[in-house]
Formats: structure tokens, sequence, C-alpha cells
């Protein structure tokens, strides 16, 4: 076992392990680390916990300390220099008239290196706007182009249903998400209907699909042959949360009934109750009863 804290550097990001030594931390608390892009500072997403060792990829790297007054002192500094640097950034993309968006403007704590976040709809060669970049803030340059769920997370707003986006306020890592998600729970395929202010599906069809899996499993499909108490029919509607299926009745498919899925049983043909059907007529005309004959079609 292994003893470990969660540390996000980000409102809502990914949490990262890291080894707290000797240090008792509590969820909240701020702390100084070494990231592989530098030293960081980050809030306690996890306190101390203990964790088996095969779950670990690799050996953590330790705490350096708890962030002091000084160190939050410089955090604020860093966020005041990002909202400059992002003017600065906008007027040099103008200058070079690149077709990008800039997104984002991140410092590291020790401000060895600027992360400059863009979206575009191709690839964009900066290298002069980097070149650009380095003279005036002298420290190492890195732009980076995301997508646009990650300029969604980044930018915030109200999604469809009228709340804050999920992916701004508690989603540490996106989902991935399918058209076939929405054709499994009944939803509109209307573009419009299921994606989100990103452009791309929404996120919550993720939320309810594991329980939609499960009642696919233990609901006849539309087109299944049944037997209800009123005798054999087939499936045409089918509602997976209410358990209710619309069957239609062999003789007569005009007169469907919705009947619980517990008082439907599906028909295999092969096996099952068509085998048992197929040697009861099997015995009775061993018995010497005239099986009744096919009738035969005119030539």
């Amino acid at each position: 076992m292994a003893e470990i804290i969660g540390v996000r550097f980000k409102s809502v990001g990914k949490v990262y392990y890291f080894d707290p030594g000797e240090l008792r931390v509590e969820k909240g608390a701020r702390v100084i680390v070494e990231t592989a892009r530098g030293v960081e500072c980050g809030e306690v997403a996890m306190g101390n916990r203990q964790i088996e060792d095969q779950k670990l990829s690799k050996p953590l790297k330790k705490v350096m300390r708890l962030a002091s007054p000084e160190d939050l002192k410089k955090v604020h500094d860093n966020a005041a220099k990002e909202k400059q640097a992002f003017k600065v950034c906008e007027e040099k993309i103008a200058k070079h008239k690149l077709s990008m968006k800039l997104v984002d403007v991140e410092f590291t704590f020790d401000n060895n290196k600027i992360l400059f976040y863009f979206t575009a709809d191709g690839r964009v060669d900066f290298r002069e706007l980097v070149k650009d970049l380095a003279s005036v803030f002298r420290t190492r340059i890195e732009l980076r182009q995301i997508g646009v769920r990650d300029e969604a997370k980044m930018l915030g707003g109200l999604g469809i249903c009228g709340r804050p986006f999920c992916c701004s306020t508690f989603l540490g890592e996106f989902q991935p998400v399918s058209i076939k998600m929405a054709k499994e729970q009944g939803l509109s395929l209307n573009p419009t209907k299921i994606s989100g202010t990103c452009g791309r599906l929404m996120c919550c069809l993720k939320y309810e699909q594991a329980a939609y899996d499960d009642l696919l499993r233990t609901t006849p499909k539309a087109g299944t042959p049944v037997r209800t108490k009123d005798g054999r029919g087939t499936v045409v509607e089918v509602n997976l949360l209410t358990g209710m299926l619309k069957v239609a009745p062999e003789k007569d498919s005009a007169a469907a009934k919705f009947y619980p899925k517990s008082e439907v049983r599906p028909i295999r043909e092969g096996r099952g109750e068509g085998r048992q059907e197929s040697r009861a007529e099997g015995r009775g005309a061993g018995r010497g009863e005239a099986a009744p004959e096919e009738p035969q079609e005119e030539k």
C-alpha cells in the first residue's frame, strides 16, 4: 500500500496523484509540487489515503511543501499577467494574420513557460508568432491547439438545460459519446437537440447509458415474436423506462395492446416453445391421430 494525495491544477481538471511524504494534507489546501512541465501550485482534491501499489503506474513525485502566503500571492500575480499576455497575443495574431482563435493563457508557477491555448479549423504555421511572443516575454512559449470541447470547458457557459456546462463544473475528463446512445435512449436525432453549445454530442447522453444497456438486455426488441396471456403476437413498440410493450396479436394486428414486460415471454424459434409444440404434434400423430394437412398452393 502507498499513501497518496490527489491534486488538480484547474478548478475542474484531472486529478493527479502525489506522494505527501510526512505531510498531512486536507482537501482544499494548496500545495507546491513538481510536474512534467515544472513547479506548479495545485489544490488538493483528495486528502491522504492509502492505495494499492498495483494501481500506480509509476513512482510518484513528492509534494515539495504546503503553499505559503507568498506562494499564493505569486499565483494571484500570475493571473494578472495572464490577462495582459492574452491581449498581447491577440495583437500579435492579428499582426501575423493567422486564422486562429485564442482561448486561454496560462503561466506556470515559476514563470518558466507560458502556454497559449487556441482553436483553429486546420493546421496553423505559428513559428513566427512564437518568436515574436518570446521576444516580448523573454521566456519559453508554447502554443497548444485544442478542440471545441476543451474550449467550452475553459470558457464555461449555460447549456440548453439552463444549467452551467457539465464539463466546466464537475467533469474532470471527457467521456466518449456516440449517436448510438441517442438512438437507444429514444431521443430525437435532430442535431440541434442532442448537441451541446460546443457543437458536439451532449456529454449527458453518457450518464444514463449504463441503465439503458441493462434494460436493453432484458427487454424484447420491436419485431420479436412473443406470447402473452392473450396468445401469440409480435412486439411493435417498446418503452424501456416504463417496461411496457405494445404487442400486436397474430390474428388481428390492428388490436395491439400494451403489456408489462414481466407478462410477456419471447418465443425463440427453433428451441423452447416452438420445439415443444413440434414434439406435441409428433406424439399425437404417432397415436393414430391425423396431423392437420398443410394447405397446398395451386400450381
